[in-house]
């Protein structure tokens, strides 16, 4: 499953995109709240968009990957399917870009895949606070696999169309409406490398 992604989003189009949706943005806010980076993987810190208030949204950077649950490593994907999310901390997660492993353990391709109608897409997600020494951390949310990462993978995270972004924030439509795969056609794909360890 997905557990490196692109964020490469800039500040203006992050901006500008909040503006679209009608959503306020703290005036401390500025790009160094959302910094570049071509590989967020399990256990970086980046950045996740979550509410603090009635209509306003902040930049916060988290953990990518929830403590590990007994022996087992990070929890950084979340299963969406049968689950209701009004209880839990949502959060958009900003990338340019998601990846994918394929193929056999020691002749694997990694895909990448973007929209194909947007600059960058938001990754659903939840988050949750610190303890202790520990810091807030994100996660992301999976669901079956659309008909454009179907051919590759048996599970795909959720990437929300921005005319979404604010609904999941908002949970103001249903999770069987919001946590779903797009549509044929929505995601580009493109073979980016081999199996690093080759």
């Amino acid at each position: 499953m997905c557990s490196d992604y692109e964020q490469r989003v800039r500040y203006d189009e992050y901006c500008r995109a909040m503006h679209n949706l009608v959503l306020g943005i703290p005036v401390h806010q500025t790009e160094r709240d959302i910094p570049l980076a071509d590989d967020v993987k399990v256990g970086d810190r980046a950045p996740v968009v979550r509410t603090v208030g009635d209509n306003v949204v902040e930049l916060a950077q988290m953990r990518f990957g929830f403590p590990p649950a007994r022996l087992r490593g990070p929890i950084f994907n979340f299963r969406s399917q049968g689950r209701h999310f009004a209880d839990h901390r949502r959060c958009l997660i900003p990338a340019t870009a998601f990846f994918e492993l394929t193929g056999k353990k020691y002749r694997m391709a990694k895909l990448r895949f973007t929209l194909v109608d947007a600059p960058f897409m938001a990754i659903a997600g939840i988050w949750r606070p610190g303890r202790g020494n520990q810091p807030s951390a994100f996660t992301m949310l999976t669901t079956d696999p659309g008909p454009d990462v179907k051919p590759f993978h048996n599970r795909q995270v959720v990437v929300l169309r921005p005319s979404d972004w604010k609904a999941w924030i908002e949970l103001s439509k249903t999770e069987e409406e919001l946590l779903r795969p797009l549509p044929a056609g929505s995601l580009n794909v493109e073979t980016v490398g081999k199996n690093p360890d080759d």
